[in-house]
């Protein structure tokens, strides 16, 4: 597994029992090796027209290229924002652990 087979899916969730509970669906159905539930933090942004400021927890998805996809689509049809943020973020190889890279496609593979 290279590091250009894995995807960081940047997601936010309303509240930690969220991520929580999204985290350990994505483990479970072996779409995630890991996934890191940050901090709370603040978010500004427009919505339908206003300002909004709203917080949050971000987390990141580590995941194969060719789960992505699979990975998105849990987190739409669990996540309770009509819009949640997801996005996909390619890795570099330059800098990336090889070790790290073979763990998550082995925690990736369907078994």
């Amino acid at each position: 597994m290279t590091a250009a087979d894995i995807r960081l899916l940047y997601v936010t969730a309303p509240d930690a029992p969220t991520a929580t509970a999204l985290a350990e669906a994505l483990v479970a159905a072996r779409l995630a090796a890991c996934v890191n539930i940050l901090g709370e933090m603040t978010s500004v942004f427009r919505w339908d027209g206003e300002i909004q400021k709203e917080r949050e927890i971000a987390m990141i998805v580590k995941t194969r290229a060719a789960m992505a996809g699979a990975a998105r689509d849990l987190i739409l049809e669990r996540h309770p924002y009509d819009e949640p943020a997801i996005l996909a973020l390619p890795v570099d190889g330059a800098g990336s652990s090889a070790a790290f890279c073979d763990w998550i496609g082995a925690e990736t593979q369907k078994t």
